[in-house]
């Protein structure tokens, strides 16, 4: 590992009835890619909210320290007292809390830097899942542990000269599902294909089968997962999840039409129109959500360099791509139209611009 690395700890904790039955779950992030590099939770038994809390700061900076000492560390947690402690402006006061705290300074000092923000529950949903776990097993009256460390078979790759070969990714959006169909929103809820929407996929996996595809990654999602699987399953290739390519969070405006939302909130539904940052009730602003696929497409770039890649996403990430790759403004995205099933695809130069090719591509799908 190279000195000074950016790592994210993300860390969180609970208690069943504080106090009760209680657990700790904390995660590293690499800070450039967003990937995850290890994951730590525990049942602690009978504790306080703040104890685990605290409790999960200390496993965190531990896994940080231990993928790289000399890392820069930014801490996210939805803990305010925790942040504000450790912080140095609020003093600590309960008499449990000192010896952890002073716990989780020796850790932060041993390591190269370690700032705390806090943030909302909704963007530490992965510790609050990990931590979870642990007070679900607690509560049982189990001694749960989880621990998953940087996967040693994928080191980072070295630095390599600039080319005029570039990384292609061929974007596929997903098949025809209930609420594409009535044209409701579909963020992140597990919406599954139609049948027509399989056979949609079923036959872009055919025009796809001899593109000379080198990967294929996808979406969490099931109507995601269920199209990639339909082109892996002509090409022989593995298929890769990343989060980073999912749909938006449309939060109380899943599964509603635009006019319904509309409606219920006039306001809001304005200002999300106006505003890149106004998110949803609830739910993510396209400008959350344009950080994450930039993020998700840099680590593509660095796995897949020059290879041509199947990514198999939604139409939100799809059209941020697009627009990222012509370097429009993000109301463009109000000024494309893409079908189920369509095809997209763009090349990424490391020493120039990137060049769209290809969009919304439909002429594979049945009638």
């Amino acid at each position: 590992m190279s000195a000074g690395r950016k790592l994210v700890v993300e860390a969180d904790g609970g208690s069943r009835g504080n106090p009760g039955p209680a657990g700790y779950g904390a995660l590293v992030r690499d800070a450039l890619t967003g990937e995850v590099l290890a994951e730590v939770a525990e049942s602690i038994g009978h504790a306080t909210n703040n104890v685990a809390e605290y409790r999960g700061l200390i496993a965190g900076l531990a896994a940080a320290a231990g993928i790289d000492p000399s890392a820069r560390v930014e801490v996210r947690m939805d803990s305010k007292l925790v942040v504000e402690q450790m912080s140095g402006r609020w003093k600590i006061k309960h008499p449990d809390m000192v010896p952890l705290a002073l716990e989780a300074r020796e850790l932060a000092a041993a390591l190269g830097s370690v700032s705390y923000g806090w943030i909302p529950r909704n963007r530490n949903a992965h510790a609050d899942r990990l931590a979870n776990e642990a007070m679900d097993a607690a509560a049982r009256g189990e001694h749960w542990t989880r621990k998953v460390e940087e996967t040693p078979g994928e080191p980072e790759p070295p630095p390599r000269p600039a080319s005029s070969t570039p990384t292609t990714t061929l974007l596929l959006r997903h098949g025809e599902t209930p609420l594409s169909i009535e044209k409701r929103f579909a963020g992140i809820g597990d919406v599954p294909l139609t049948a027509h929407g399989l056979a949609q996929a079923r036959a872009a996996a055919l025009a796809l089968k001899d593109r000379g595809i080198d990967a294929i990654v996808t979406s969490p999602l099931s109507r995601c997962r269920d199209t990639a699987a339909e082109v892996a399953a002509v090409t022989g290739l593995d298929v890769r999840v990343e989060d980073g390519f999912r749909e938006t969070d449309f939060g109380d405006w899943e599964g509603l039409t635009f006019g319904e939302a509309g409606k219920g909130w006039p306001g809001e539904l304005k200002a999300w129109l106006a505003d890149p940052e106004a998110a949803p009730p609830g739910g993510e602003s396209f400008a959350q959500v344009s950080r994450r696929v930039r993020t998700a497409l840099d680590k593509l770039k660095v796995r897949y360099r020059e290879q041509t890649v199947l990514v198999v996403s939604h139409v939100t990430p799809i059209k941020l791509l697009v627009k990222d790759a012509l370097g429009a403004p993000m109301a463009s995205l109000y000024r494309m139209h893409l079908d189920v099933a369509a095809l997209t695809s763009i090349d990424w130069y490391a020493d120039g611009p990137a060049t769209l090719r290809v969009f919304n591509d439909t002429h594979h799908l049945p009638a």
